[in-house]
């Protein structure tokens, strides 16, 4: 379909459901590579030892609910590209993503002394003292990479809204693999490799990053298609007015991640208070959630670019008819993992345990009950990440965050205490009250989408 085609005809809802599919499923993979990159360095380090575990968990959740903060800008380029490339102004497409690009570079380097010092504040986070000298080990490293794993992002988001999503799949899975040979390298001391262990694994993180910054350069400037736009002609000239417009559209996006992932992280802390064996079992269901959601984060992804093209080209009867496609899709997707998690709870939540471990029965006992909450997570969950990609597609973030960081923590973090503690529900009280959270982000921002468009 060209964009011609795009403009003079109205597409069919199985138009939009293709046209969604082929931006979204390169999208969907990319994510779920990235996702086996945080397993395979969980998975290695697993098998260094427990303190170098725990250490690299602590400052890799430290190190990404950073670069969730930051991401924001990177997020604001998919839309903003994607409704100046439909209203055929290169030239903005240039500017939005060379600030970008601006933003998360001068994020990286204010961001970095937070990394640097870590220690004091893991410390005064009461982490033991060994496990804060190692992640600080860690992120001092790895710190050194949230500039190119932010760029990374930004020419993701680039590519993706000029519907180049199959050189952002084919550069993620290809660190996978790259990423667990380095990672055997230098954790272990192999091929001739020193033994650095934790540092080791912070080192080839770095480096996988750097090397997909550079893929992606390379293909962004030097692709026939692509180097018209000339994205790096002159990068050092400042662009004040594009700046200011990345920067207002990205900062509440990249909060609204950081009040999200948040309450997770919150959930966590919660469930080791009730006890150790649920807070395991917390951890493998939100293990296979995260695997799932990241199917509904790809789709999400896809109606921001296919929103912001619509929008670009004033097709709001088309924009209406596409969102409501993009919307079933991640329903039918969400009923698909529903029935998954009612049926075969025992068989994805063994995987994860050692069958010598003594608490093994316990652990599947939990996990089980969880996952039946996962599966009204499901939907919660899905559509709320669903009309965060819309409104983002709309250029609407503001009041997006204000609405989900109220469902998140004023609603969803207090009901999950309640329900958890007050009330005696425990574990399973705790997700319930996750529940009840994303339910109400889901309800107040799909509401703010579809009663702000306009009738078309």
């Amino acid at each position: 379909m060209t964009h011609a085609a795009l403009s003079t005809a109205p597409l069919p809802a199985a138009g939009h459901g293709r046209a969604i599919l082929a931006l979204g499923l390169p999208l969907i993979g990319s994510h779920l590579a990235q996702f086996g990159l945080h397993v395979t360095d969980t998975v290695m380090l697993g098998w260094y030892g427990v303190l170098p575990l725990a250490a690299a968990v602590l400052g890799a959740s430290s190190f990404f609910v950073m670069f969730i903060l930051g991401s924001g800008f990177a997020k604001a380029v998919m839309p903003m590209v994607a409704a100046a490339q439909a209203r055929g102004d290169e030239v903005q497409v240039r500017r939005v993503t060379r600030m970008g690009l601006w933003l998360s570079i001068l994020f990286g380097v204010l961001i970095y002394p937070v990394f640097w010092w870590s220690e004091a504040v893991l410390l005064a986070l009461g982490q033991k003292p060994e496990v804060a000298a190692l992640a600080q080990e860690y992120l001092r490293i790895a710190g050194l990479g949230m500039i190119p794993s932010l760029l990374v992002m930004v020419l993701k988001s680039h590519l993706a809204a000029l519907e180049r999503t199959q050189v952002v799949l084919w550069v993620t899975v290809a660190a996978v693999p790259l990423n667990a040979a380095v990672n055997w390298a230098l954790i272990f001391g192999n091929w001739g490799a020193p033994e650095l262990g934790v540092a080791g694994s912070a080192i080839a993180t770095v480096l996988i990053q750097i090397l997909s910054l550079m893929i992606l350069c390379l293909y962004a400037a030097l692709l026939p298609k692509l180097r018209h736009y000339q994205l790096f002609i002159r990068f050092w000239r400042p662009d004040w007015h594009a700046f200011r417009d990345v920067f207002r559209l990205g900062w509440p996006m990249g909060l609204t991640g950081l009040a999200e992932s948040g309450m997770f992280q919150a959930s966590a802390l919660m469930m080791g208070w009730i006890g150790t064996v649920e807070l395991a079992a917390h951890g493998i269901a939100m293990e296979i959630t995260a695997l799932t959601f990241m199917v509904h984060v790809g789709l999400s992804n896809a109606v921001t670019v296919r929103t912001g093209r619509l929008s670009g080209e004033g097709d709001i009867a088309g924009l209406r008819l596409g969102a409501k496609v993009g919307v079933a899709m991640s329903v039918l997707f969400a009923a698909i993992t529903m029935v998954f998690f009612l049926t075969l709870p025992v068989p994805m939540i063994s995987v994860f345990i050692d069958p010598a471990e003594p608490a093994r029965g316990a652990i599947i006992a939990i996990g089980t009950a969880l996952l039946v909450c996962a599966a009204l997570f499901q939907f919660a969950d899905s559509m709320q990440v669903m009309a965060l990609g819309l409104l983002a597609g709309v250029q609407d973030t503001r009041v997006p965050m204000v609405l989900a960081s109220v469902s998140y923590w004023l609603i969803g973090i207090p009901a999950s205490y309640v329900l958890a503690f007050q009330l005696g529900f425990g574990a399973v009280g705790l997700w319930l009250g996750l529940v009840i959270g994303l339910a109400a982000a889901a309800i107040s921002l799909m509401a703010r989408f579809w009663l702000r468009l306009p009738k078309g």
